[in-house]
């Protein structure tokens, strides 16, 4: 190999003396060339692929920002990018092979993890160790709880695990891809683009603001500068490394040939280079201009907008059904729940449950066509409230053990307490269009459980003031309820609903019950000077028709009119709540019924937690209406208690139940399917039959986690393991003995090649066999050459004998360096792609310029 002149360029090098590659697909390296003290020799394309790879991280983190907001992210994305990139150098300098590298980046993410990842786990030891635990379940579930938590997500539970797994070992794997010498290097820029797509797919569902630039408006501003800016990165480094290589090509053959050429950019160069710029200027310039243009009104497809919610409310039993059962004998006077304020006051409601789909049966939460078409997701540390009055209170569970958790205004953060902190923060979902919350750690809520909600209330605004945006109104109203309102509607809009309301509470009268007993109830005892009528549960369709009937009936009577007592309508919050929502759809409003509870009220008739302590007797429903500015009213439709309804009226016939006779024969009729009850079955649940298998899923679940970690750390090895017996196998079996025995010598060939031999194609079995240096390797070399080259007849005894003596001398190979040593041999992947691996000593040159075809060219003397 000739030596360049002192002085001499360092590009005019032979291919041979090119700068250090990096390991191929099989782990084998290009020389390195080095200085006087063995350090590998600068190059270009080091600096390059540094600067490609600060540019495609600093992309990355401004696309993944509106993700995570949080300094977290920040410090995750420096110190990621330095260790990752600190171990691309070590690699380069200490030519690693793949396995190392896969090791260091594994024993960084275990060190990193926790402090950078999972940093609420800092602490003493067990902390840790639940850190640990988290950083391993990150790394599988954590791609898939990202998408169902709000943005952005800060450094909520283990959702930085994604993010660190981006930038450490993106940033190291582009360094290394980038600093090849071969085609592999160009593998760096589909690396690069996931890096910077990472935000962009994780991210919001919708774009940026348009940006006015005069009387231009861009669409998408910031995404498509993003897009841009990675775009332009991977451009401007793929058009240096062309040039540099077309430049080392033809430095090389310059210096085989002995010609020289002109440094100077020729015309067509430089004609060549500005078609170029201009090609990737208009694309680029087109890409702006019309793709977001030609896409403003469609809505971004993200994978979180793929991902349905993780839970389903609208299978679940509806609140307002079970409202009754809260006024029954021994629990009506139950303590739910405590609030009290942390700083200020209380705030005037609580929230349980927000219901805005009507089948005409039930009021649900998120069933189709409802209003809110928001999805129940996990919330990370904070929220953006809006506007509003500031609220902050504690609240304790005691008797309320549901999924609906109480809140109070719109939720910016909440933190919880007691002895399940972390479970319940794992499971906790909101729903932002509804303002409305659940708790599924458990099944529930349990007593004992604490929590601080921290929000705003939004400034409230007279119903009469409201104009109404319009919408569908869903299932039609009884005719009843739309004759009563066509008599007594006045004016439009919010005035005319706020009219109907006080009308309709007027004219009813407070029940929860059907019947009581000897001893009255806790809530009848609650009111002054009540006298209880009864009234059916429910809350359908023909149930409200049944209340405005009444309102009819009573309102045609004489005597009403003589006597001005036109109270006719019996029931409680659960049907006057869906009366006005009905109401409010008629005249063109948004409806839905909440049901919680008021810590105060102006209004002395409507029911309040005696000081921040909530009974079951004290919940309630109302119904919120939406005005065309978007912002939802809280309506109270709770009826009066103090005028009772005329008896002469009130009072009905029983029922007539006509006797029909039947003869002898009877016939069987199969009953039909039974309908969706209104309330809940007080009933007492039919005895279980056969074996509780409870513990069977849970069991399952963790054995199938614990597969799927195994599976993931060692499949890599076991499909390398698995490749090389099937290989083995086949040149154990396949062929006559001679070509068993030429097998088992390409076998001791691996085998030697995985314990960091080179093997180099242009010498022969015995060259090799004394390369190994092993006792047994010239033995084996020259019984392989007689097997092939002479004419000898050979047994199936000989070939076995040859591979067990193969066998022995593998299993020396990998003793021969230690254990561990032994074990990286086992899953070396060198031995695996040698056959792709180019002829050592032959090389390919251009023989000028823009030539094209590729011919041998013998080393050098």
């Amino acid at each position: 190999m000739s030596v360049p002149e002192k002085g001499a360029d360092p590009l005019l090098a032979p291919a041979d003396a090119s700068p250090r590659g990096m390991p191929d697909a099989a782990g084998a390296r290009g020389p390195a060339p080095r200085r006087a003290g063995g350090a590998p020799r600068y190059s270009p394309r080091i600096l390059a692929g540094a600067l490609f790879a600060l540019a495609v991280v600093a992309v990355a983190a401004v696309a993944a920002w509106p993700v995570y907001r949080s300094e977290s992210f920040l410090l995750l994305v420096a110190v990621g990018a330095l260790v990752g990139g600190g171990i691309a150098v070590a690699s380069w300098l200490r030519r690693w092979n793949g396995w190392i590298v896969a090791g260091a980046l594994a024993a960084a993410v275990l060190v990193l993890g926790v402090p950078l990842a999972v940093p609420s786990r800092l602490g003493p030891p067990d902390e840790l160790l639940r850190g640990l635990g988290e950083l391993a379940s990150g790394l599988v579930f954590g791609w898939k709880d990202l998408v169902t938590v709000e943005l952005p997500v800060g450094s909520y539970r283990n959702l930085l695990v994604p993010a660190l797994v981006v930038f450490l070992v993106g940033t190291c794997v582009v360094l290394l891809l980038a600093w090849r010498d071969d085609s592999g290097a160009y593998a760096a820029v589909p690396v690069a683009l996931g890096m910077v797509t990472f935000g962009l797919f994780f991210g919001r569902t919708t774009v940026s603001a348009p940006l006015a630039v005069g009387p231009v408006f861009l669409y998408a501003p910031l995404e498509t500068a993003i897009g841009l800016a990675g775009l332009l990165a991977c451009l401007l480094w793929l058009a240096w490394r062309t040039h540099d290589e077309r430049t080392r090509a033809l430095h090389r053959a310059a210096a085989s040939s002995g010609v020289r050429f002109s440094r100077r950019p020729t015309r067509a160069d430089r004609r060549r280079t500005a078609l170029g710029a201009g090609m990737v200027v208009g694309a680029l310039v087109l890409a702006v201009a019309v793709v977001p243009y030609a896409a403003r009104g469609a809505d971004r497809e993200v994978l979180r907008s793929a991902v349905g919610p993780d839970i389903d409310l609208s299978a679940e039993v509806s609140p307002l059904s079970e409202y009754r059962a809260l006024f029954s004998d021994g629990r009506a006077g139950e303590v739910l729940f405590t609030v009290e304020a942390v700083s200020g006051s209380l705030p005037e409601r609580v929230r349980i449950a927000t219901l805005d789909a009507y089948d005409g049966e039930v009021f649900r939460s998120g069933g189709e066509g409802a209003v809110d078409a928001g999805r129940f997701v996990r919330v990370p540390s904070a929220l953006d409230a809006g506007d509003g009055t500031p609220v902050e209170a504690r609240i304790e569970i005691q008797g309320w053990d549901e999924i609906w958790m109480p809140t109070a205004g719109r939720l910016e953060a909440v933190e919880f307490e007691g002895e399940r902190p972390t479970s319940l923060a794992d499971r906790f979902y909101y729903n932002a269009a509804a303002s409305a919350g659940v708790q599924t750690a458990g099944g529930g809520l349990e007593p004992g459980d604490a929590y601080v909600v921290r929000g705003v209330e939004p400034e409230s605004v007279e119903l009469s003031q409201l104009e109404a945006p319009g919408g569908p109104a869903g299932v039609t109203a009884p005719d009843s309820l739309r004759t009563w309102m066509d008599e007594h509607a006045t004016g439009s809009g919010g005035a005319a609903l706020a009219g109907l309301v006080s009308l309709l509470r007027e004219r009813g009268y407070l029940s929860h019950g059907l019947t009581v007993g000897d001893d009255e109830p806790d809530w009848v005892r609650a009111l002054p000077d009540y006298s209880f009528q009864p009234s059916a549960s429910g809350h359908s369709l023909a149930r409200v028709d049944t209340m405005f009937a009444r309102l009819l009936e009573r309102e045609t009577d004489p005597r009403a009119a003589a006597s001005g007592d036109y109270v006719a309508a019996i029931g409680d919050d659960e049907q006057f709540a869906v009366a006005v929502a009905l109401m409010a759809r008629e005249l063109g409003f948004p409806s839905r019924v909440v049901l919680g509870a008021r810590l105060s009220s102006a209004d002395p008739g409507l029911a309040t937690c005696d000081e921040g302590a909530c009974r079951a007797q004290d919940l309630t429903a109302w119904t919120e209406v939406q005005s065309s500015d978007g912002r939802w009213i809280a309506v109270d439709a709770t009826p009066q208690y103090a005028q009772s309804p005329s008896l002469d009226v009130t009072e009905q016939r029983d029922p007539e139940n006509v006797t029909e006779v039947r003869p002898e024969s009877v016939e069987e009729v199969v009953p039909p399917e039974p309908s969706q009850e209104d309330s809940a079955d007080d009933g007492a649940p039919e005895e279980e039959s056969g074996p509780d298998l409870a513990w069977l899923w849970p069991l399952l679940r963790i054995g199938g986690i614990s597969l799927l970690v195994l599976a993931l750390a060692l499949g890599p090895f076991l499909i390398v393991l698995s490749t090389k017996a099937a290989r083995r196998r086949s040149r154990r079996r396949v062929g006559a003995p001679a070509a068993r025995i030429a097998g088992g010598w390409e076998e001791l060939v691996d085998a030697a090649l995985d314990t960091g031999r080179t093997a180099p194609r242009t010498l022969t079995r015995t060259e090799l066999a004394d390369a190994f240096g092993t006792p047994g390797a010239p033995a084996l070399a020259r019984d392989a050459d007689r097997a092939v080259f002479s004419a000898a007849s050979l047994s199936d005894d000989d070939a076995r004998r040859y591979w067990q003596a193969v066998d022995d001398e593998r299993r020396a190979l990998r003793r021969e360096r230690g254990f561990w040593r032994g074990v990286l041999a086992t899953v070396s992947l060198r031995s695996l792609f040698r056959p792709l691996a180019p002829a050592s000593g032959v090389r390919t040159r251009f023989a000028e310029r823009g030539r094209r075809r590729a011919e041998p060219v013998r080393p050098m003397p």
